[in-house]
C-alpha cells in the first residue's frame, strides 16, 4: 500500500469548508493521515469480490416488525373535529403540486 500525503492546500480547502480552523502542524498531519485512508480504500478495489452476495448489513437481520392487524380505533369524526378543515371524510390542505386533482 503506498503511502500519500493530501496536498496542504487541499486539506485547507476542506478545513475551511468545515468551518475548521487548523494549526500548521494539524494541517500537515491531517494531509499525511488522509492520505493514508484513501490508499486503504483505493487498495479494497483489488479485492475479488464477484462471488459474495450483496449485503445490507455485515450480519444476518431479521424485520423488526410486528404483525399487520385491524384494531379499533377512534371514530373519523374523533380526528377529524380538530383538523381546520376537513374535506370529503378526509383533512383539507393546501395543494402543493402541480397538475389535476
Amino acid at each position: 500500500m503506498a503511502q500519500t500525503k493530501i496536498p496542504r492546500d487541499q486539506v485547507e480547502h476542506v478545513a475551511k469548508l468545515a468551518s475548521l480552523m487548523l494549526a500548521d502542524d494539524e494541517a500537515d498531519r491531517l494531509g499525511h493521515e488522509l492520505g493514508e485512508i484513501l490508499a486503504y480504500m483505493a487498495s479494497l478495489d483489488e479485492l475479488d469480490v464477484a462471488a459474495v452476495e450483496p449485503t445490507f448489513h455485515s450480519i444476518p437481520m431479521g424485520a423488526p416488525l410486528r404483525a399487520d392487524e385491524v384494531i379499533a380505533c377512534f371514530p373519523r369524526e374523533t380526528y377529524l373535529k380538530s383538523a381546520p378543515k376537513s374535506e370529503a371524510g378526509g383533512f383539507a390542505v393546501p395543494k402543493v403540486l402541480e397538475g389535476e386533482g
